[in-house]
């Protein structure tokens, strides 16, 4: 069953347009993750889903209904919101119980709900306590355990985790998660982290420029790209996208850039070549002698090292051209390196794809 479609939604603010022609389908059950830099339109999606606002045209269609016009209060959908917006002369259980209160839920029913959801989320403890006697981890705890108090199957949760610290966001990731799959309901997410989207959905929708532009699981989306933004954005470390030019010589396809020189193959007809992009992937730009034949190399320069415990990320510039790449502390066959050192680099050209307008048009494919 479809939980949420969204079709053709259009939303303008004056002569500024937010979005335009999006379109999105979430199946029941899902946890569906919109992926989107700031100002890229999430918010205003949001406000469009849960009702707060109309579209300028397009349809939202919840459980196979369309409710487009109806409010925010009569399409049953929970809410958690990017800020926290507790209520500071309640304690934790009034706050958390607050939706149900409105809806005048009979209290006898309102306090086994709020220990089945503080449970879900482990604040049991806290019930008692007031807002400021809270971290913010916990403070983010209580907001999205009042929007999962509501009775319902749909909820929409705006960037819940922004602005908290890494440790902490990696510890409420995993409780969302946990908690989606055991109350088995439909979550829409929106965040402008790439970590966060790919570790939550069973689903990323990518919108770029009031557009989603593509959409598929985090799996098929990484290893399958269709455009620019989803390659550079949607991982960590981001893509590197080199500027290149596609040309043909002697009736053979080209792409130059100022590193590397190589042969192209087309997934779409009729390339008439011109200015493109390469994408590669940090762990696929090797460091160190290649291992085998068909690697592309060129000398670098490290400019930076940032060592994440497990792995180092190294910044290395390649014909001025900074490029990124992953190194694993364990990983014995990669050379390690200090800043300044001038190195080899290799990458295999079945790993560098080509974009042309924001669109793959193909991958490069060897030596010429």
């Amino acid at each position: 069953m479809i939980a949420v479609e969204l079709h053709h939604l259009a939303k303008s603010y004056g002569h500024k347009q937010i979005l335009r022609d999006v379109n999105l389908s979430v199946e029941s059950g899902e946890f569906t993750v919109v992926f989107g830099l700031p100002a890229s339109g999430k918010s205003v999606l949001v406000r469009l889903l849960t009702g707060l606002e109309t579209p300028d045209q397009g349809s939202v269609l919840l459980r196979g209904a369309d409710v487009t016009r109806l409010s925010a209060g009569e399409r049953n959908i929970g809410y958690v919101p990017q800020s926290f917006a507790l209520y500071p002369h309640f304690t934790v259980r009034q706050n958390i119980a607050y939706p149900l209160d409105l809806a005048r839920v009979p209290k006898a029913e309102i306090e086994p709900e709020v220990q089945r959801v503080a449970g879900l989320l482990g604040i049991q403890e806290l019930l008692d306590r007031k807002p400021d006697q809270l971290s913010g981890g916990q403070k983010q705890r209580v907001a999205i355990a009042r929007g999962l108090i509501k009775r319902t199957d749909i909820y929409v949760l705006d960037d819940p985790l922004v602005g908290l610290d890494f440790k902490l966001r990696e510890r409420l990731i995993d409780d969302l998660k946990r908690t989606q799959e055991m109350l088995k309901v439909t979550f829409v997410y929106t965040t402008s982290d790439a970590v966060e989207s790919l570790m939550l959905a069973s689903q990323i929708a990518v919108l770029d420029a009031g557009e989603i532009i593509e959409s598929g699981a985090p799996e098929a989306l990484y290893a399958n790209q269709q455009r620019t933004q989803t390659m550079h954005h949607v991982a960590f470390p981001q893509a590197n996208l080199v500027s290149g030019v596609l040309r043909q010589q002697s009736g053979v396809q080209l792409i130059e850039t100022p590193a590397f020189r190589t042969g192209f193959v087309s997934e779409q007809p009729g390339q008439p070549g011109g200015e493109v992009q390469i994408g590669i992937r940090p762990e696929h730009i090797r460091i160190g002698q290649p291992p085998g034949v068909g690697w592309l190399t060129h000398n670098a320069k490290v400019l930076l090292r940032e060592d994440l415990g497990g792995e180092e990320i190294v910044y290395l510039d390649v014909a001025g051209i900074v490029l990124t790449t992953v190194v694993r502390s364990d990983d014995q066959t990669q050379q390690h390196v200090e800043i300044d050192q001038a190195v080899e680099i290799g990458v295999q050209p079945h790993h560098m794809i080509v974009f042309q307008a924001g669109r793959r048009i193909g991958v490069c494919k060897g030596a010429e």
